[in-house]
């Protein structure tokens, strides 16, 4: 069995959830001041990169965090590029942990028009792709937003996500394609009883199964007909703002989908925690969230 086929397996079949530790430029601040790290402790860039790449070591070395419940980790470009206790980062999750790698390629959001956000371009994406599949990373992920019903930008998003996505496949990785619906929207449920709809008719023209990363949908139950779809290998859900706890029970009362968290997983968590304290609120934290994707 090649280790894309483990990988894919791991993916579709295993027990557990995708930890997104792709915090970007724009949402490292929140995320380092959440672990406890204030705005004063760095004063440039890359002093702030290097702090949050220790807090990404630090979850993803814990001897709580194992393939037995993360089947995935999402990494950010610059952590790519850096090491896990001295192996290079996407090669240490897996051969260490058991855990697939994941690469964000989007370059954030464009201005927002007709009721959503689009990606901004990704220049030199043949590039950065052939190097993520060199490095060992399995698939993708892309964001937008949609915070309206309106189907012109629903379109829009879908059209541009899955464009991307047939470039990804084409290169060997497996898109998780993520038309986020923001969780403050006034008629969520119409939102994403359109966003469904678009997705359906999409992804019967997909060329290779793809992985679908959406808002908990407001109706339980709503996303049923994507997590049975023959092109779907996998659907997960983003926090989306919501804490944990609140997040976890949404998550639980959806069959078939597990959780892609960020802010969620890291909740509780500070850089001024012993290990052991640390090391403690990390396996409960994964403990919940396990629980929840297994629901």
């Amino acid at each position: 069995m090649s280790i894309t086929t483990e990988q894919r397996d791991r993916v579709a079949k295993g027990q557990g959830f995708i930890a997104a530790l792709d915090q970007s430029g724009g949402s490292t601040p929140k995320a380092l001041k959440l672990y406890g790290v204030d705005e004063s402790e760095y004063s440039n860039d890359k002093e702030m990169f290097e702090l949050v790449h220790k807090m990404r070591e630090r979850i993803v070395s814990s001897p709580a965090f194992t393939g037995d419940r993360v089947v995935g980790a999402i990494l950010f470009e610059v952590t790519l590029d850096g090491k896990f206790n001295g192996k290079d980062a996407a090669q240490y999750l897996w051969e260490e942990k058991k855990v697939v790698p994941f690469l964000k390629i989007d370059k954030g959001l464009a201005d927002k028009a007709d009721g959503v956000q689009l990606m901004k371009p990704i220049p030199g994406l043949k590039e950065l792709l052939a190097r993520a599949k060199a490095k060992g990373v399995f698939g993708t992920k892309e964001r937008s937003v949609v915070y309206e019903n309106n189907e012109k930008g629903i379109n829009e998003v879908l059209d541009q996500q899955f464009a991307l996505g047939e470039e990804v496949l084409a290169a060997g990785l497996v898109p998780i394609i993520e038309p986020e619906v923001d969780i403050n929207s006034p008629n969520r449920a119409a939102i994403e009883e359109t966003l469904k709809k678009g997705i359906l008719a999409r992804l019967d023209k997909v060329s290779a199964p793809v992985i679908l990363k959406l808002t908990i949908p407001e109706v339980d139950g709503a996303f049923d007909a994507l997590v049975a779809h023959p092109k779907v290998l996998k659907v997960v859900a983003l926090s989306g703002g919501f804490n944990r706890e609140e997040a976890n029970r949404r998550l639980a009362r959806n069959k078939g989908i597990i959780a892609s968290f960020s802010r969620a997983l890291s909740e509780g968590l500070s850089a001024k925690q012993s290990d052991a304290e640390f090391n403690k609120a990390l396996d409960a934290a994964i403990q919940s969230i396990y629980e929840a994707s297994i629901a």
